[in-house]
């Protein structure tokens, strides 16, 4: 059965992002690429990509105009603010962009994903909607020895967390979470 899942790295203090939505903070540590809840480990079980258009922008910058990191059908939720590809940019790319209630295409990113689970990418925002619509499975934070004082937060609201796992990758502290 396809879980929601939401897997990010954080600061010590709780950000995703700084307030300028850059994450060279998070770049510059060390973690084991082939380690304990690694990333790639991670994807291998994942049919479908939610993010919001704050995550869209920014893998756009930093990915050349053509490339496109994900194999799955992504839904980039937008307020108005995520630019669309031009048409053939990304011909492998199945980018579907949604504006409003998460829940309404929940089903569709389930039936997407088939036996795989749905990865929201971020934001913490967008995590917090799928949790308050009842359809956040699981919370899955590396957490890096780094404050930041401000930012993009981690997960911007209140929410009930049983502690399944944990474990250190490089300089990361690694936990997984089940939402109760």
């Amino acid at each position: 059965m396809s879980r929601t899942r939401y897997y990010t790295a954080s600061s010590l203090d709780g950000y995703i992002a700084t307030d300028d939505h850059s994450l060279a903070w998070l770049l510059s540590r060390d973690i084991d690429d082939d380690g304990p809840m690694n990333h790639g480990e991670f994807m291998a079980g994942i049919g479908a990509v939610a993010m919001g258009a704050s995550s869209f922008n920014w893998i756009r910058g930093q990915l050349g105009q053509d490339e496109w990191p994900y194999a799955v059908p992504c839904w980039i939720f937008t307020h108005g603010s995520a630019e669309p590809p031009a048409p053939g940019s990304l011909p492998d790319a199945d980018l579907r962009f949604v504006q409003g209630d998460v829940a309404a295409v929940h089903a569709e990113m389930v039936t997407a994903a088939g036996d795989a689970d749905v990865w929201i990418v971020g934001g913490g925002d967008l995590a917090g909607q799928f949790a308050d619509a009842g359809l956040l499975d699981e919370v899955n934070v590396q957490i890096a020895p780094v404050t930041l004082g401000s930012g993009a937060p981690l997960l911007p609201r209140h929410l009930e967390l049983r502690l399944a796992a944990q474990d250190r990758n490089g300089e990361f502290a690694c936990l997984r979470f089940d939402v109760v």
